[in-house]
């Protein structure tokens, strides 16, 4: 019964991770701010290493069932 939340979590997790980071190229590729107010190199960075966080822990999510 403990695989369930790990299935489900894991599952949030790479796509909220995936979905992040195709947003941030998507943005890249039309030359459009990724955040508004923010250092573009900064907002890109940022949002990079949120969506490579977060598929590292839906890695972990699955690795643990």
């Amino acid at each position: 019964m403990e695989s369930g939340p790990a299935i489900f979590t894991g599952s949030v997790f790479a796509l909220f991770g995936a979905a992040l980071l195709v947003w941030t190229v998507v943005r890249l590729r039309h030359r459009e701010p990724v955040a508004q107010g923010v250092n573009p190199v900064a907002a890109v960075a940022l949002t990079s290493f949120a969506g490579a966080a977060a598929l590292l822990l839906s890695a972990w999510c699955f690795a643990t069932l």
